[in-house]
């Protein structure tokens, strides 16, 4: 991908105690004295990867970085199966964000979000206003009970074939019902080989309805049994629940964004993530930009698309470091 900052390490970390004997994993990266900017992983369950630090002009941003619970290097690990989801809501969430940031001493932050992410910055940021200077989502999800059954079912009309297989990996009885609740209760099986069949067709599925972009290659992070059964068993947990929010609520709450700049940018190609979704959160939030981009899918998936959230978060950035640009990278 080009447009993207160089590779830079974090300047400090650390494991933040948020209650329910879960350890949340931190890490500050760029300008100490920078503008404060919280990212937001998608998934739920991917962790915060090292590539979310290149988003950003490291002279201008103090870049906040976090695995959410039950992911990346946060404990207890979602990828044992004994460790209980019961605790790991939406509003559990929401309450580390804010954990977090007083810990870091941050009054107010840009808070830039991914898929999931997008469906956590929003609720964030409906419930916090004040402590969100401006929003740069992309692949603009709500988590909606809708948008689960477009992804887990209405999406074999595009692949019949591979969602054939989804769909006959649960038990017959089943199949006609949310197959995000089928799939969570077989990764909960006592049968390892169960549980493991489970995560490998989920995480399947999801490499397909997300393929439909020029030049896609699978997730070499499904590889990794340990990954795809965390992944998984998050995102199940939270579809199966339509993110533990009211259904529909982030749009209807949507009036209490004003006055929050915001840059809304989604593939037009992103058929797991319908446009309309984007499109209908700009139209009740009026101090939003939407960009569209013609033919990129889900996740930034080309140049374009990874441009333009540099180029969002290039625009909110201090205006005493317009002189660094981002550079070319691989």
């Amino acid at each position: 991908m080009s447009e993207l900052y160089p590779a830079i390490e974090p300047y400090a970390h650390g494991m933040l105690a948020v209650g329910d004997g879960n350890l949340v994993h931190w890490e500050t990266c760029g300008n100490p004295e920078g503008k404060p900017a919280l990212v937001l992983h998608g998934g739920p369950g991917s962790g915060a990867g090292p590539f979310w630090r290149r988003l950003f002009d490291p002279a201008a941003y103090r870049v906040v970085l976090f695995d959410q619970r039950g992911c990346g290097r946060s404990t207890p690990d979602a990828a044992d199966p004994e460790t209980s989801l019961a605790v790991n809501t939406t509003g559990h969430l929401i309450a580390d964000i804010e954990l977090l940031r007083q810990h870091l001493g941050i009054d107010d932050w840009l808070v830039l979000g991914g898929s999931w992410g997008v469906t956590l910055a929003l609720a964030y940021a409906e419930q916090h206003p004040e402590r969100v200077s401006e929003l740069v989502l992309f692949s603009v999800t709500n988590t909606t009970r809708r948008e689960v059954e477009w992804v887990t079912r209405d999406m074999g009309r595009i692949f019949p074939e591979e969602w054939s297989r989804f769909r006959d990996a649960v038990p017959e009885g089943e199949r006609d019902g949310n197959l995000a609740d089928a799939y969570a209760r077989m990764l909960a099986d006592p049968d390892p080989a169960v549980r493991e069949r489970a995560a490998r067709e989920w995480c399947r599925w999801e490499d397909v309805h997300v393929s439909t972009h020029p030049g896609h290659r699978p997730d070499p992070r499904f590889e990794d049994p340990r990954f795809r059964f965390r992944f998984a068993r998050l995102v199940t947990h939270y579809w199966r629940h339509a993110a533990f929010l009211e259904d529909g609520a982030l749009l209807r709450d949507a009036g209490k964004l004003a006055g929050i700049p915001g840059v809304l940018i989604h593939g037009r190609m992103d058929i797991s993530g319908p446009p309309d979704v984007a499109w209908r959160l700009a139209r009740v939030w009026p101090d939003a930009e939407l960009v569209l981009i013609g033919d990129e899918g889900h996740g930034l998936s080309g140049s374009t698309s990874t441009g333009a959230v540099v180029g969002a978060t290039d625009r909110f950035r201090p205006r005493a470091t317009d002189r660094f640009r981002p550079v070319s990278g691989s």
